[in-house]
């Protein structure tokens, strides 16, 4: 189990809808959510500190979104000091499966590419792919 994930999308409905998913699958003890990516860079410069153990381990990012979009988030992001940005696993989920749109995002810090919704086997996937410990959801 995660100790932490951050939800970071503007949309309500699928936080709450993301939330209660990773709930359901007993995926981790804090579920923190931001509705743009500046609320997000605050979550993690005030959760990742040097003797935090309330860094979010993943992050579910949302690409658009006002006040800050996922783009600028993972530009701000890379500007962090190494310890606020290790062993954080970043997800985006977007609604586009377009290459072109996506290509763009590959030299930033983002583990891999989600299209919405985020599903059961989306999560498993994640937790068995990114994290040692991650076990599989029945």
């Amino acid at each position: 189990m995660l100790s932490t994930v951050l939800l970071v999308d503007d949309d309500s409905t699928t936080n709450f809808l993301n939330e209660r998913l990773l709930r359901r699958l007993n995926v981790s003890h804090r579920i923190l959510v931001a509705t743009n990516g500046q609320l997000g860079l605050e979550v993690l410069a005030e959760r990742c500190g040097e003797d935090s153990m309330d860094c979010p381990a993943l992050v579910l990012l949302d690409m658009k979104m006002p006040v800050m979009n996922g783009f600028e988030f993972l530009e701000e992001f890379m500007q962090l000091p190494l310890r606020q940005q290790h062993p954080i696993v970043i997800v985006l989920l977007t609604s586009t499966q377009l290459e072109q749109d996506l290509g763009q995002y590959q030299h930033l810090p983002i583990a891999e590419c989600l299209t919405k919704p985020l599903t059961q086997e989306k999560v498993s996937h994640l937790l068995s792919r990114y994290f040692s410990d991650g076990h599989p959801l029945n």
